[in-house]
């Protein structure tokens, strides 16, 4: 595989990752970093604004990185969506065009493009198949950042097809781990047990209530294993369709919540309100393109787990 030998031997080429404050493009740093990358280009939202065509186009005309992994997202849960629709589909919309369009015009070898599993329509087939995309509506109360991400998917291929240029996109799964969002409004579903857990850890609390049945099923995946994926994607992997990026391995919010519990160490009892919704049943990707190709997710949940913990601990707890 020339290209693989061309990406992984040259640890001096210059890779430009958007976003590495966040939780993706952290991690993405540190995976490159550990595979000996030296030249890393990396900017603040003060240093650089992404929705700025004229400073985009003057970043990539200076530094002229080889490669680019945008990983600069606006994100938020349910409540941000309803609330900011506008910035949403706008600020995504301008990050991705400045950047795919810049990374074109100033020779960039290649470009990974990262999306979200929330680009699926809402009732795709489970596992949800890379070709499910635009087979149907989306949810509604993600459709601005969905769209964005879509279109960014699209502009991706629309520059390799006029272009030729070698632009690819991933599509994760739900992900976890360090430098991830625990906030008491927002958070996501992992985060959120684990904050609540440790709360009633440290007040000596004596149960946790949790909504729904815990039936639903869903897949979770450690942002460590994404940026190993991301850096196999990067060299191995040139083509149109985006790729899916999933650990393949399901579980119940019942099962979750009771292995974070144990990770936790919280001795109380998980008491379930059935008086509440559940949400989607099932909710999983098919990533058998990204395995045929030769990858595949080595973190355990539990051991994600623990270290996500373990950086929770050190890093958010006062």
């Amino acid at each position: 595989m020339g290209e693989t030998d061309s990406f992984f031997s040259n640890k001096s080429a210059k890779i430009f990752v958007a976003g590495h404050r966040g939780l993706v493009g952290s991690a993405i740093v540190r995976k490159l970093q550990s595979l000996g990358f030296t030249s890393l280009v990396v900017r603040t939202h003060a240093e650089l604004d992404l929705t700025r065509q004229y400073d985009v186009d003057s970043f990539f005309a200076t530094e002229k990185p080889q490669h680019v992994v945008l990983a600069a997202a606006k994100v938020g849960g349910i409540h941000a969506n309803n609330t900011y629709p506008a910035d949403f589909i706008a600020i995504n919309l301008q990050i991705q065009t400045n950047v795919i369009d810049s990374s074109y015009r100033h020779g960039v070898k290649k470009i990974l493009f990262l999306g979200s599993s929330c680009i699926y329509p809402k009732f795709a087939p489970q596992p949800i198949p890379e070709n499910a995309l635009l087979s149907g509506p989306l949810e509604p109360t993600n459709e601005w950042y969905a769209v964005a991400k879509i279109a960014g998917i699209k502009m991706c291929q629309a520059y390799r097809i006029q272009y030729g240029f070698d632009a690819i996109s991933a599509m994760p799964t739900n992900l976890y781990g360090p430098n991830d969002n625990f906030h008491p409004e927002n958070s996501h579903v992992l985060p959120a047990l684990m904050r609540r857990f440790h709360k009633a850890k440290v007040e000596g609390a004596k149960e946790v209530v949790v909504w729904g049945t815990g039936s639903p099923l869903r897949e979770f995946l450690h942002v460590d294993d994404l940026a190993d994926a991301v850096a196999f994607l990067v060299g191995n992997y040139s083509g149109l369709e985006h790729v899916n990026v999933g650990s393949g391995k399901e579980v119940t919010i019942k099962e979750l919540a009771e292995l974070v519990k144990e990770v936790v160490g919280f001795e109380g009892d998980l008491v379930w309100d059935t008086s509440k919704p559940d949400g989607t049943p099932r909710k999983l990707m098919d990533s058998s393109k990204l395995a045929s190709l030769g990858w595949s997710a080595k973190i355990s949940l539990k051991d994600g787990l623990i270290d996500t913990y373990k950086w929770y601990l050190e890093n958010v707890t006062q």
